[in-house]
Protein backbone atom coordinates (compact mmCIF):
# COMPACT_ATOMS: atom_id res chain seq x y z
CA UNK A 1 0.00 0.00 0.00
CA UNK A 2 0.99 3.45 -0.89
CA UNK A 3 -0.07 6.75 0.24
CA UNK A 4 0.88 9.62 2.75
CA UNK A 5 -0.37 8.89 6.42
CA UNK A 6 -0.72 12.18 8.83
CA UNK A 7 -2.51 11.98 12.06
CA UNK A 8 -2.91 15.43 14.26
CA UNK A 9 -6.12 14.56 16.87
CA UNK A 10 -7.00 11.80 14.21
CA UNK A 11 -5.47 9.67 11.53
CA UNK A 12 -5.64 10.69 7.98
CA UNK A 13 -4.56 8.35 4.92
CA UNK A 14 -4.32 9.45 1.31
CA UNK A 15 -3.85 6.32 -1.00
CA UNK A 16 -4.21 7.61 -4.83
CA UNK A 17 -6.39 6.23 -6.67
CA UNK A 18 -8.91 5.68 -3.89
CA UNK A 19 -12.12 6.94 -3.19
CA UNK A 20 -11.84 8.82 0.38
CA UNK A 21 -14.92 9.27 2.52
CA UNK A 22 -15.52 12.01 4.75
CA UNK A 23 -17.67 13.32 7.27
CA UNK A 24 -17.14 16.75 8.40
CA UNK A 25 -18.97 17.97 11.61
CA UNK A 26 -20.14 21.37 13.14
CA UNK A 27 -17.95 23.14 15.62
CA UNK A 28 -19.97 22.33 19.11
CA UNK A 29 -21.57 19.62 17.89
CA UNK A 30 -20.76 16.86 20.36
CA UNK A 31 -21.99 17.34 24.08
CA UNK A 32 -19.64 16.99 26.86
CA UNK A 33 -21.42 13.83 27.32
CA UNK A 34 -20.48 13.00 24.04
CA UNK A 35 -16.90 13.72 23.97
CA UNK A 36 -16.31 11.83 27.16
CA UNK A 37 -17.96 8.91 26.04
CA UNK A 38 -15.53 9.06 22.29
CA UNK A 39 -12.36 9.36 24.84
CA UNK A 40 -13.43 6.47 26.26
CA UNK A 41 -14.75 4.60 23.36
CA UNK A 42 -11.12 5.51 21.86
CA UNK A 43 -9.16 4.33 24.73
CA UNK A 44 -11.22 1.13 25.03
CA UNK A 45 -10.37 0.19 21.38
CA UNK A 46 -6.46 0.72 22.08
CA UNK A 47 -6.74 -1.80 24.71
CA UNK A 48 -8.17 -4.68 22.39
CA UNK A 49 -6.51 -7.31 21.11
CA UNK A 50 -5.85 -8.14 18.07
CA UNK A 51 -7.97 -10.95 16.51
CA UNK A 52 -6.03 -13.71 15.22
CA UNK A 53 -8.32 -13.64 11.79
CA UNK A 54 -6.69 -9.43 11.41
CA UNK A 55 -3.18 -8.83 10.13
CA UNK A 56 -2.26 -5.14 11.80
CA UNK A 57 -3.11 -3.09 9.02
CA UNK A 58 -6.84 -4.95 8.54
CA UNK A 59 -7.21 -4.69 12.54
CA UNK A 60 -6.56 -0.83 12.55
CA UNK A 61 -8.82 -0.37 9.65
CA UNK A 62 -11.45 -2.06 11.41
CA UNK A 63 -11.02 -0.43 14.97
CA UNK A 64 -11.67 3.30 12.56
CA UNK A 65 -14.59 1.89 11.48
CA UNK A 66 -16.11 0.87 14.62
CA UNK A 67 -15.04 4.14 16.14
CA UNK A 68 -16.05 5.95 13.14
CA UNK A 69 -19.71 4.06 13.56
CA UNK A 70 -19.63 4.85 17.02
CA UNK A 71 -19.11 8.65 16.54
CA UNK A 72 -21.72 8.77 13.93
CA UNK A 73 -24.25 7.51 16.35
CA UNK A 74 -23.49 9.93 18.89
CA UNK A 75 -23.83 12.54 15.58
CA UNK A 76 -27.05 11.32 15.00
CA UNK A 77 -29.07 11.10 18.21
CA UNK A 78 -26.98 13.43 20.50
CA UNK A 79 -25.63 16.47 18.74
CA UNK A 80 -26.35 20.08 20.43
CA UNK A 81 -25.92 22.06 17.60
CA UNK A 82 -27.93 21.58 14.12
CA UNK A 83 -27.60 24.47 11.88
CA UNK A 84 -27.71 22.33 8.90
CA UNK A 85 -31.41 21.30 9.79
CA UNK A 86 -32.01 24.85 7.68
CA UNK A 87 -32.69 23.81 4.39
CA UNK A 88 -30.32 27.59 3.05
CA UNK A 89 -27.43 26.42 4.85
CA UNK A 90 -28.00 22.37 3.71
CA UNK A 91 -28.36 23.26 0.01
CA UNK A 92 -25.25 25.43 0.50
CA UNK A 93 -23.37 22.38 1.38
CA UNK A 94 -24.87 20.33 -0.92
CA UNK A 95 -24.53 22.43 -4.17
CA UNK A 96 -20.78 22.79 -2.77
CA UNK A 97 -19.80 18.73 -3.13
CA UNK A 98 -21.89 18.94 -6.55
CA UNK A 99 -19.92 22.65 -7.83
CA UNK A 100 -16.89 20.37 -8.69
CA UNK A 101 -17.97 17.17 -9.75
CA UNK A 102 -16.26 15.61 -13.10
CA UNK A 103 -13.59 18.17 -12.39
CA UNK A 104 -12.01 17.47 -9.16
CA UNK A 105 -13.12 14.74 -8.66
CA UNK A 106 -15.73 11.96 -9.24
CA UNK A 107 -18.47 12.33 -6.57
CA UNK A 108 -19.90 8.88 -5.48
CA UNK A 109 -21.78 10.07 -2.65
CA UNK A 110 -23.09 12.54 -0.04
CA UNK A 111 -25.72 13.51 2.23
CA UNK A 112 -26.09 16.61 4.95
CA UNK A 113 -27.26 15.87 8.29
CA UNK A 114 -28.85 18.27 10.38
CA UNK A 115 -25.20 18.28 12.96
CA UNK A 116 -22.71 16.93 9.83
CA UNK A 117 -22.09 15.99 6.31
CA UNK A 118 -20.68 12.84 4.88
CA UNK A 119 -19.35 12.33 1.05
CA UNK A 120 -17.50 9.57 -1.04
CA UNK A 121 -15.36 10.94 -4.44
CA UNK A 122 -12.38 9.76 -6.29
CA UNK A 123 -10.11 12.57 -6.99
CA UNK A 124 -9.37 13.22 -10.23
CA UNK A 125 -5.66 12.74 -11.05
CA UNK A 126 -5.03 14.40 -13.99
CA UNK A 127 -6.37 17.54 -11.71
CA UNK A 128 -4.36 16.68 -8.73
CA UNK A 129 -1.65 16.43 -10.73
CA UNK A 130 -1.97 20.12 -12.07
CA UNK A 131 -2.73 21.35 -9.17
CA UNK A 132 -0.03 20.20 -7.00
CA UNK A 133 2.39 21.75 -9.85
CA UNK A 134 0.57 24.80 -9.65
CA UNK A 135 1.44 25.10 -6.00
CA UNK A 136 4.79 23.68 -5.91
CA UNK A 137 5.32 26.67 -8.43
CA UNK A 138 4.16 29.11 -5.45
CA UNK A 139 6.01 27.38 -3.16
CA UNK A 140 2.56 26.42 -1.11
CA UNK A 141 2.62 22.70 -1.45
CA UNK A 142 1.47 21.36 1.78
CA UNK A 143 -1.49 19.59 1.20
CA UNK A 144 -2.74 16.19 -0.45
CA UNK A 145 -5.37 16.50 -3.30
CA UNK A 146 -8.29 15.38 -0.56
CA UNK A 147 -7.03 18.28 1.58
CA UNK A 148 -7.01 20.97 -0.78
CA UNK A 149 -10.33 19.68 -2.03
CA UNK A 150 -12.33 19.60 1.64
CA UNK A 151 -10.19 22.67 2.54
CA UNK A 152 -12.21 24.33 -0.10
CA UNK A 153 -15.55 22.98 0.27
CA UNK A 154 -15.56 23.97 4.33
CA UNK A 155 -14.16 27.09 3.51
CA UNK A 156 -16.55 28.03 1.12
CA UNK A 157 -19.49 26.88 3.13
CA UNK A 158 -18.54 27.84 6.10
CA UNK A 159 -18.25 32.01 4.81
CA UNK A 160 -21.65 31.62 3.00
CA UNK A 161 -23.68 29.28 5.69
CA UNK A 162 -22.50 32.23 8.31
CA UNK A 163 -23.61 34.87 6.04
CA UNK A 164 -27.21 32.53 5.90
CA UNK A 165 -27.03 32.90 9.91
CA UNK A 166 -25.72 36.65 9.90
CA UNK A 167 -22.93 35.64 12.47
CA UNK A 168 -19.21 35.76 11.92
CA UNK A 169 -18.42 32.57 14.42
CA UNK A 170 -16.01 29.23 13.81
CA UNK A 171 -19.13 26.93 12.03
CA UNK A 172 -16.90 23.52 11.15
CA UNK A 173 -15.21 21.28 13.38
CA UNK A 174 -11.75 21.68 12.46
CA UNK A 175 -10.87 18.16 11.55
CA UNK A 176 -12.45 15.75 9.71
CA UNK A 177 -13.10 12.07 9.85
CA UNK A 178 -11.95 10.74 6.69
CA UNK A 179 -11.41 6.82 5.61
CA UNK A 180 -10.33 5.77 1.98
CA UNK A 181 -12.01 2.86 0.54
CA UNK A 182 -9.72 -0.08 -0.23
CA UNK A 183 -12.00 -1.96 -2.59
CA UNK A 184 -14.84 -1.05 -5.05
CA UNK A 185 -17.30 -3.34 -2.87
CA UNK A 186 -16.10 -1.76 0.12
CA UNK A 187 -16.87 1.78 -1.64
CA UNK A 188 -20.30 0.82 -2.77
CA UNK A 189 -21.31 -0.16 0.91
CA UNK A 190 -20.00 3.04 1.44
CA UNK A 191 -22.23 4.92 -0.93
CA UNK A 192 -25.24 2.53 0.72
CA UNK A 193 -24.59 3.92 4.18
CA UNK A 194 -24.13 7.58 3.53
CA UNK A 195 -27.55 7.56 1.33
CA UNK A 196 -29.29 5.61 4.01
CA UNK A 197 -27.62 8.08 6.91
CA UNK A 198 -31.12 10.10 6.58
CA UNK A 199 -33.03 6.78 6.71
CA UNK A 200 -31.45 5.15 10.11
CA UNK A 201 -31.67 8.58 12.04
CA UNK A 202 -35.37 8.95 11.55
CA UNK A 203 -35.69 11.78 9.06
CA UNK A 204 -37.03 9.96 6.23
CA UNK A 205 -38.84 6.87 5.40
CA UNK A 206 -36.83 6.04 2.47
CA UNK A 207 -33.55 7.28 0.97
CA UNK A 208 -34.73 9.26 -1.93
CA UNK A 209 -37.30 11.41 0.17
CA UNK A 210 -34.61 13.45 1.78
CA UNK A 211 -33.79 16.61 -0.12
CA UNK A 212 -30.23 16.98 0.87
CA UNK A 213 -28.69 13.55 -0.28
CA UNK A 214 -27.63 11.91 -3.56
CA UNK A 215 -29.51 9.22 -3.41
CA UNK A 216 -32.63 11.70 -4.55
CA UNK A 217 -30.59 12.95 -7.42
CA UNK A 218 -29.52 9.49 -8.21
CA UNK A 219 -33.43 8.19 -7.83
CA UNK A 220 -34.25 10.98 -10.16
CA UNK A 221 -31.91 10.69 -12.97
CA UNK A 222 -32.01 6.80 -13.08
CA UNK A 223 -28.13 6.49 -11.70
CA UNK A 224 -27.03 3.25 -10.61
CA UNK A 225 -25.39 3.03 -7.21
CA UNK A 226 -21.66 2.67 -9.07
CA UNK A 227 -21.93 5.61 -10.79
CA UNK A 228 -20.62 8.95 -10.00
CA UNK A 229 -23.31 12.17 -9.46
CA UNK A 230 -23.20 14.48 -12.07
CA UNK A 231 -22.37 18.15 -11.57
CA UNK A 232 -25.76 19.87 -11.10
CA UNK A 233 -27.34 22.62 -9.04
CA UNK A 234 -30.36 22.18 -6.58
CA UNK A 235 -33.17 24.64 -6.56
Amino acid sequence: MQGIFRRRNLPHWDVPGHPVFITGCLRGCFSATGLKQIDEYREELECRSKPAKFSADQWEHHKQKLFFAFVDNLLDNDSPVQHLADDEQAKIVANAFLHFANERYKLLAFVVMPSHHHWLFRVNEDWADMEIARLKLLGKQDRTPREIISHSVQSFTATMCNRSRGVEETYWQQETFDHWARTEDEAIRIVHYIENNPVKAGLCAVAEDYGWSSAKIRHDLKISESQPIPKIVLP
